[in-house]
């Protein structure tokens, strides 16, 4: 099957599964239903007096905000774990492995350890500060990788960014011990949810996610490259350092500003990209639109079990990602030890 037909199929899938998303719930919307309501608010078409005022709201203000945010959550962070996997050539890596998500969880725990997530401050304190924090921590892994390794190995890059992920968890570990009144926020912001979520992390995660793919795809033809080896990369003319530094401050923009919104979701950054380049191969200006569109349609099918296996409750999204990427993370650990 070729490429083109492949990549429509998938596509095609994943608007079926935001459909499927947004009509599941408490109440089922049929998703005839869901197609009246949006072109009702997008061309002014009268709505059908068979669908009840109050599905308008549910679907256009509670969960087309949510499965898009899920979606834009997955594919932003599945684009970004192929990036990294060929930027340090290990299947294995993440943008989590930089101090991403311990750097947002340590800005997050600050915030409402001293009480300003519910101050009145605006909805965006929390992940602002989040966001600032994760920037600031892959900054720091990268200028001390620079310092102490002046062609910024992978191992000197993957060594330095689990020590200070170390310390920022630790760190959050005793500001959730010091303020049991908060322990249980921290925690469940740790694990990841997209309850409660408005339009308004939509539009701020929007722009960010298609810029950098845009970006990404730029330094296409060097992250083939690169997937060869750091030697043979260079030998290629390949400006390692800069084309490494550049990436990997966009992966942390991006990976930033979904985990500022959403919380720390893991495993979809490993996963995604290795079903990707089985399917569409090893080259990025591939596997990148393929990694978003399974990223997206991935998160939100996990998403929709989280609030449906045990209604009114929800499960926190990161805890289905674990139980299904944990299995996943041994199989590629034990396929590598056995290929070498």
């Amino acid at each position: 099957m070729e490429t083109g037909t492949k990549m429509g199929i998938l596509l095609l899938a994943a608007l079926l599964t935001l459909l499927f998303g947004v009509g599941i719930g408490s109440v089922y919307v049929p998703s005839a239903d869901i197609l009246a309501i949006l072109a009702e608010r997008l061309f002014g078409r009268s709505l059908p007096e068979h669908i009840p005022a109050n599905f308008s709201v549910m679907v256009l203000d509670m969960r087309l905000p949510r499965v898009l945010l899920a979606f834009l959550t997955g594919a932003a962070l599945a684009v970004c774990g192929a990036v990294m996997q060929s930027l340090l050539q290990n299947p294995l890596a993440s943008p989590f492995g930089l101090g991403v998500s311990s750097g947002a969880g340590l800005g997050a725990a600050l915030v409402i350890v001293l009480g300003l997530a519910s101050a009145g401050l605006g909805t965006f304190l929390l992940p602002a500060v989040s966001l600032c924090f994760a920037l600031g921590t892959v900054f720091f892994v990268l200028l001390l990788a620079a310092k102490l390794d002046r062609r910024m190995s992978n191992v000197t890059v993957i060594l330095i960014g689990m020590v200070v992920s170390l310390f920022c968890n630790a760190v959050m570990s005793l500001l959730a011990t010091g303020s049991p009144a908060h322990a249980q926020r921290i925690q469940l912001w740790q694990l990841g949810s997209f309850s409660m979520r408005e339009w308004s992390a939509v539009w701020a995660l929007f722009p960010v996610t298609v810029l950098a793919c845009l970006y990404f795809l730029r330094y296409a033809g060097e992250l083939d490259v690169m997937t060869f080896g750091e030697e043979q990369a260079s030998a290629m003319g390949v400006d390692l350092r800069r084309v490494r530094g550049r990436l990997m401050a966009a992966v942390a923009v991006l990976t930033g500003t979904a985990v500022a919104f959403v919380g720390i979701i893991g495993f979809v950054d490993l996963i995604v990209p290795h079903i990707a380049r089985r399917f569409f191969g090893a080259a990025h200006r591939r596997t990148i639109p393929a990694c978003a569109l399974l990223g997206g349609t991935f998160l939100v099918l996990c998403d929709l079990a989280a609030r449906t296996f045990t209604p009114p409750h929800e499960i926190p999204i990161g805890s289905i990602t674990a139980l299904l990427g944990a299995p996943f993370f041994l199989y590629l650990f034990f396929a590598g030890r056995k290929d070498g």
